[in-house]
């Protein structure tokens, strides 16, 4: 493990396994990293902070509202400066902190105050990490992108067996390493995504849309570029931005989005075609605004757009991997398989938009996975851990095509 230049904050809160937070610092601090720790008022019960102090040569901060050694706001400093922040150990109090969004000690604020990933290492009570407000709270920061490793089973401080062990320091310290050094297995691989809406336009100020935000097709995009591919987005009308490191090609229409993509499908690896297009346009297009005609109804002719994911599998070429969505509202697994095949997709990702965190407009998904192989469904995930279980299966399709 080398965490070499890798900025560390290590949340420590009040439970017997705040001995085991030591040697996770100690081990943090030997592979390269600074650390930076931040204790709660309980945790100062069961370890102090000079041992924290003299384990990574920095100051242990514990109170919010102590004066600082240097002129700045130092729960926005920690909060700016890591490269991760990890809890460790997670009591039931703090993650509920989190998931209600409380900052009342050094500890909870900084860690709302903080971009950086966060991992949590429970540790409590069996009964405690069973009950359902606990379990509520991890899902909910679960889908807000928080990673968690362990409870562990087994026997308990309090006497009692079962989960709720804290993992050990190198269980968590190979999952810091893991997320401080993001998978590079797409370098050399080119990928082409598609996002967003289109708009089919009425008039000069009118058009016909959809609510898709992007966010899938966008979130796609950025973890692909870090893991090393070459990407290029092709992207409608949205407010996100352009992750770095990506080539972006705006359009409008579907008809835009088709002749972008017979013009850059081919010379593509993998195609992921996560954008929503218009199934719809007008047939004509009115020059000047349309006003109301008195009391008379408008009267709309539409005529079907191009069908670009069935062209781009006209097109498809050897060894190439095409993944298609489908954004359903009933018979979802019947109308996927129909189009996995009617598209000649290597896989087609589908689900109910009107699910519950699913769908457009949304920053989590509820997805399966359909390839002629087999069938997978996925819990409630932020739309970045959908998009980065998506490229775990492209790839895994693209090894065996070559």
């Amino acid at each position: 493990m080398n965490l070499e230049g890798k900025q560390i904050v290590l949340g420590v809160t009040g439970g017997i396994a705040a001995y085991k937070a030591c040697s996770l610092c100690s081990q943090l601090k030997k592979a390269g990293a600074q650390v930076y720790v931040i204790l709660t008022k309980n945790a100062c019960q069961f370890v102090t902070p000079l041992t924290f102090e003299t384990l990574s040569n920095h100051p242990a901060v514990t109170d919010t509202f102590a004066r600082p050694e240097t002129w700045e706001v130092e729960h926005v400093a920690l909060a700016k400066r890591a490269d991760l922040f990890v809890i460790a150990p997670a009591t039931a109090n703090i993650l509920a902190k989190m998931a209600c969004g409380i900052a009342d000690d050094m500890l909870s604020t900084t860690v709302l105050a903080t971009r950086a990933p966060i991992l949590a290492a429970p540790a409590m009570n069996t009964g405690m990490w069973e009950n359902a407000a606990t379990q509520m709270n991890v899902q909910t920061l679960k889908k807000r992108g928080v990673r968690f490793v362990g409870p562990e089973g087994g026997y308990l401080a309090c006497g009692d067996s079962g989960a709720g062990r804290m993992s050990e320091p190198d269980a968590i310290a190979a999952v810091i390493d893991e997320m401080l050094h993001p998978k590079r297995d797409m370098e050399g691989v080119r990928l082409l995504v598609t996002a967003g809406p289109t708009r089919e336009k009425i008039d000069p100020v009118r058009y016909i849309t959809n609510r898709s935000s992007g966010k899938m097709g966008y979130a796609i995009a950025k973890a692909a570029a870090n893991r090393g591919a070459q990407v290029t987005l092709v992207t409608g009308p949205v407010s996100l931005s352009v992750p770095d490191g990506v080539n972006a090609v705006h359009i409008q229409s579907t008809q835009e989005l088709y002749d972008a993509m017979t013009a850059l499908c081919c010379d593509n690896d993998i195609v992921v075609q996560a954008a929503a297009p218009a199934d719809f346009a007008p047939e004509s297009v009115a020059e000047q605004k349309i006003k109301k005609q008195g009391d008379g109804d408008l009267i709309l002719t539409l005529r079907q757009t191009p069908d670009v994911a069935a062209q781009v599998g006209k097109l498809k070429r050897a060894g190439q991997v095409l993944v298609g969505f489908a954004a359903e509202t009933q018979d979802v697994l019947k109308n996927a398989k129909g189009k996995l095949k009617k598209k000649n997709l290597d896989m087609i990702v589908a689900n109910d938009v009107t699910a519950p965190g699913a769908g457009f407009d949304v920053d989590t998904n509820i997805v399966t996975f359909v390839t002629n192989e087999k069938t997978e469904t996925l819990p409630c995930l932020p739309k970045k851990q959908v998009a980065e279980e998506l490229l775990d299966r492209a790839m895994a399709i693209y090894s065996r095509n070559k």
